[in-house]
């Protein structure tokens, strides 16, 4: 989000006015029963339909009023007895006040504040990122029921893909894989929304707030050696953008029926995403069927005139965006410059209406043209039901299932709870704040590890180690001091938002200034292997503590949000089995000799260029995506599966196949839904058995591979996952249900999606099983 400075001070000058005249905790809402003059309306009558009402509404706004009700802080029309509305507000993983629709100064002060989202999507648990949306949109209503609110309408969640590590916003992603994205993006959304699990739960389109997906799209570059987001040109192969960049917007739009969506700055291929026809109107209205309302990032309409240089004069950048299909902009470009358009005859005033159109039904569909709220579904949600202990229970829960175990020597962890002296060193061990990462509001509670650590172990010993996170100067001979003392020693270091942030990409991928020679002379003089915590959202290449025998044990928690301390402290003294698995490729640090802006999927041997996420990329590895150990030994087996040969014909819509130059058959597949694709459906039933004694939840991972990865094909693609919950000793089983239109597809080089003949092995764990597709 960006604002220009002058902008923001104005509107924050504002906003502070709003707040000191605001003392009712009277929502805003329009047709008020009790004022005759505006009841009568067409566009008040709940009878009426959707469509009818909002062509009524704004068929009575004159091209003024239209113009203001453009720009994400839209005014009120008093005439009309119509509220101001703020559309910029924030819920990356928890209700916050980042955005202007939200603010904490009443009855209600803060919000659960749930892991940040790299560590959620962790746990590889579909169902659990759907809870958390439901509570996360609950306690959204909530803020608005009780006057704290000015809009509905949330600018989350972040589904980019994570393709190059040193993304400062990769910590708002699920991570690099684009189904996990997909998958994240149902999940949470339908969760905000007041849909079930399952899809198709809302009653007449009814919200419980507005959901929108974020950023449209292969936009993964925020600031990096002089390249800015405002205005960098992406250049994307056809082949990256269908089976990477594109597949979770579709999967937002058509499956999880998110409200809005958002474009992004940069640029794709010379054309900037807001303005973008094609983008927005042809594949996301048209082919994929989207129906609510499409935001500009904040400033990305002005950056398309001052930075791209690609409209000619402020009119043509309205006209760009407009015709484009963009309805809402961030910011005051439309604002200032839309008539201008219009008496240059650069923007028809349909132009204008078929925005406010999507914006005014996005309004109704919340409920906010309805009469009083407290009278209508969701009216009776309060402050009660904010930071309840529900919500922070599933907090808790979320950071102990998405915390990954990523090295335990010699069974180092769990500790026992009866050892004498515990020494806790480093910058992230006292910090609350840092454990929330970005975008997050105030929390319910605010725990550090420290205080965490110190439940178990009465005499621990604390040493910050460093000045900062940064660690520019570090106290290493005074940590040593604390250590050689200890029975044992957990050092907390890794990153910050001083180091990866929103505008702010790294440079490099090691532990920032002196904290590696803090780790290896702390765990040089400890007098038992040292346990190493890493807080960070991006990969960090520690190699080095992989290979070294003082350090027993890592475990990387992400940003785990305001229960994070307490979920390490359980699993550090195993009141809880770790399970987490990583949602993303830890690459070495010189991968920082591949440019950042080379947007390249796939890898080209004949330059040495490796590639990019466990899919495609050739080069050594940290850790691997998927990655992650338990205190429990799990083994897999292959109890059935129900099909092991399958013919393109029967695939394909038509019966017959193409060949392609290598005279290789393919047929085409651009509908995973087809009569065809659900017959050919096949179903694959896993064993898991739990060979510990602790109970255990895990996520079992199901990847597909395939003979030959030359043209672009991907090593191995994950097709399907679930958390699985096992008691020490148990086995259990589950089945995934394969759609081969849709898990045995690849993009060729034109974007199209294809089924070429050949064999694919599904694959879990080190267990394989061969489909063999034919001609």
């Amino acid at each position: 989000m960006r604002l220009g400075n002058i902008q923001l001070l104005l509107l924050c000058l504002i906003f502070t006015t709003v707040l000191v005249l605001t003392e009712s905790t009277q929502p805003p809402f329009a047709c008020d029963s009790s004022k005759p003059a505006t009841k009568s309306f067409p566009f008040c009558k709940t009878t009426l339909p959707i469509s009818a009402r909002v062509k009524d509404l704004v068929s009575r706004l004159t091209l003024d009023e239209k113009i203001l009700q453009l720009v994400n802080t839209a005014p009120a029309i008093p005439r009309l007895g119509i509220p101001a509305y703020e559309w910029w507000s924030e819920a990356l993983h928890g209700v916050s006040n980042s955005g202007y629709g939200i603010r904490f100064n009443g009855t209600i002060k803060s919000a659960t504040s749930f892991p940040q989202v790299i560590l959620t999507a962790a746990s590889f648990d579909a169902r659990l990122w759907y809870r958390i949306g439901q509570a996360i949109g609950l306690e959204a209503r909530a803020v608005y029921n009780q006057g704290q609110a000015n809009g509905m309408t949330f600018w989350a969640p972040n589904i980019n893909v994570f393709r190059d590590p040193r993304w400062g916003r990769g910590q708002e992603t699920p991570g690099e894989d684009p189904l996990v994205s997909g998958k994240y993006a149902i999940s949470y959304v339908r969760g905000v929304q007041g849909d079930n699990f399952e899809g198709g739960g809302l009653k007449d389109g009814h919200l419980q707030a507005s959901a929108c997906c974020k950023h449209f799209t292969a936009y993964d570059l925020d600031h990096w050696n002089g390249v800015s987001r405002f205005g960098y040109d992406a250049k994307v192969t056809k082949q990256d953008l269908a089976d990477t960049y594109q597949p979770p917007f579709q999967s937002c739009i058509q499956r999880a029926g998110a409200s809005g969506i958002m474009c992004a700055y940069n640029r794709v291929n010379g054309v900037p995403n807001c303005a973008d026809e094609n983008l927005l109107s042809n594949i996301a209205r048209k082919q994929w069927g989207f129906k609510g309302y499409i935001t500009s990032d904040c400033d990305a309409v002005s950056i398309i005139y001052d930075v791209h240089k690609y409209a000619k004069t402020p009119e043509d950048a309205v006209a760009d965006v407009l015709k484009a299909g963009m309805d809402v902009d961030c910011g005051f470009y439309l604002k200032n410059h839309t008539k201008s358009a219009v008496q240059k005859k650069k923007v028809l005033e349909s132009d204008i209406d078929r925005a406010l159109t999507n914006l005014f039904t996005m309004r109704m569909r919340l409920g906010l043209f309805n009469g009083n709220p407290a009278t209508l579904p969701y009216g009776s949600i309060g402050p009660n039901q904010v930071c309840t202990k529900a919500h922070q229970d599933l907090a808790l829960d979320a950071a102990r299932n998405g915390i990954v175990l990523l090295k335990n020597s010699a069974k180092l962890l769990p500790l026992k709870k009866t050892i004498s002296s515990l020494a806790v060193i480093g910058p992230n061990a006292n910090s609350a704040y840092t454990l929330v990462g970005n975008y997050a509001g105030p929390p319910c509670k605010s725990i550090e590890p420290l205080k965490a650590l110190q439940s178990y172990v009465k005499n621990t010993q604390y040493h910050k180690g460093c000045n900062f996170v940064n660690c520019t100067s570090a106290s290493i001979n005074e940590a040593v001091e604390v250590a050689k003392k200890a029975d044992y020693v957990v050092l907390f270091m890794g990153l910050d938002q001083g180091e990866e942030r929103e505008d702010f990409d790294r440079v490099d991928l090691v532990l920032p200034g002196k904290q590696r020679d803090l780790i290896s002379s702390v765990a040089k003089a400890a007098k038992k292997p040292v346990i190493l915590v890493m807080i960070c959202g991006g990969p960090v290449d520690i190699s080095f503590a992989k290979r070294d025998p003082k350090i027993g044990g890592i475990l990387w928690a992400g940003y785990p949000g305001e229960s994070g301390g307490i979920a390490l402290a359980e699993i550090i003294f195993g009141d809880h089995n770790p399970g987490g698995k990583l949602p993303m490729t830890w690459y070495p640090k010189e991968f920082v000799k591949i440019p950042m802006t080379d947007m390249r999927m796939r890898p080209q041997p004949s330059s040495g260029y490796p590639g990019r996420t466990y899919r495609f990329y050739t080069g050594r590895k940290v850790f691997r995506f998927g990655y992650g150990l338990s205190y429990s030994k799990y083994t897999y087996e292959f109890v059935s599966v129900t099909q092991n040969k399958l013919s393109l014909t029967q695939i394909s819509n038509t019966g017959f196949t193409l060949q392609n130059s290598d005279s290789v058959h393919y047929t085409p597949i651009s509908d995973t839904e087809t009569e065809s694709c659900e017959k050919s459906k096949f179903s694959a039933t896993i064993g898991i058995q739990n060979h510990g004694e602790m109970e255990g939840k895990h996520a079992v991972l199901l990847f597909v591979k395939q003979d030959g990865i030359e043209n672009g094909k991907a090593r191995k693609q994950l097709a399907a996952f679930e958390s699985v919950k096992t008691k020490g000793g148990e086995r259990v089983e589950v089945e995934f249900v394969i759609n081969p239109c849709e898990h045995f597809r690849t993009a060729n080089e034109d974007g199209l999606m294809v089924i070429e003949e050949g064999s694919r092995y599904l694959a879990v764990g080190d267990q394989q099983y061969e489909i063999s597709v034919s001609a």
